[in-house]
């Protein structure tokens, strides 16, 4: 996919699947700036960034065609142990980070070049899919999916945001449920495939949302969970 000359902002992309992402779009032409606590490795320009700090200012060029968003947690403990800081927590880097963000880069999007710009969140299969264990996680992703449908209606035409929806995919964030070879055999037969999520795929979806192929999709969540979230598993 061609994504020459278009300037795109990541904030986070150290590990993962934004790694992943990073790799794919550089490969690919774009121009990237990632906003990230270090740049260590980045093939790309950097600026050190913590999403979680309210008062943390991004340095944003004039003009800006795409914006991705990738710090996220995983939180799984029964609801009777989870604290309201827990959701504090799980709130906060999830979804009001993610607003401060896009309000600080609404501007530069707004004078995209291309006349196409975009906004890429990640929200996650738990979100639709009532799962033990998951209120916190499950709670901050529906929020990101509530605020996907209500930008796209108040920023079309000028401006597309989507999501994407993993299910368990195999990057650090995930290593704790996936440490040993039983592990990941039991988290790969729990989904309709048989596989977990793999962080390249999703990267070139990324690639995709933000590319003019399509700019006639708004407002849609995009499952990449192994048909989890629309296939029941005999």
């Amino acid at each position: 996919m061609n994504l020459d000359h278009l300037q795109v902002l990541i904030i986070g992309g150290n590990s993962g699947i934004g790694s992943a992402t990073v790799r794919t779009l550089s490969d690919a032409g774009a121009q990237l700036t990632v906003a990230a606590r270090h740049g260590d490795g980045l093939p790309c320009a950097h600026q050190a960034f913590e999403a979680t700090d309210p008062d943390g200012s991004l340095e944003l060029p004039e003009s800006l065609d795409a914006l991705v968003y990738f710090p996220g947690t995983i939180r799984l403990k029964p609801f009777h142990r989870l604290k309201p800081e827990d959701f504090a927590h799980d709130m906060e880097v999830n979804f009001f980070a993610a607003v401060r963000v896009i309000q600080q880069a609404l501007p530069s999007l707004k004078r995209s070049a291309s006349g196409d710009a975009s906004i890429t969140l990640f929200s996650s299969v738990a979100a639709s899919v009532g799962m033990p264990f998951h209120a916190s996680i499950g709670s901050a992703k529906a929020a990101v999916e509530g605020l996907v449908r209500s930008l796209a209606a108040e920023l079309s035409p000028g401006i597309r945001i989507n999501a994407i929806a993993p299910s368990l995919t195999d990057t650090p964030l995930a290593s704790q449920f996936l440490s040993s070879e039983a592990a990941r055999e039991a988290a790969a037969n729990r989904h309709p495939l048989n596989r977990i999520g793999d962080p390249d795929q999703i990267a070139e979806l990324v690639a995709f949302l933000i590319s003019r192929s399509s700019s006639f999709i708004t407002g849609q969540v995009l499952g990449v969970d192994g048909g989890l979230s629309a296939v029941h598993k005999f």
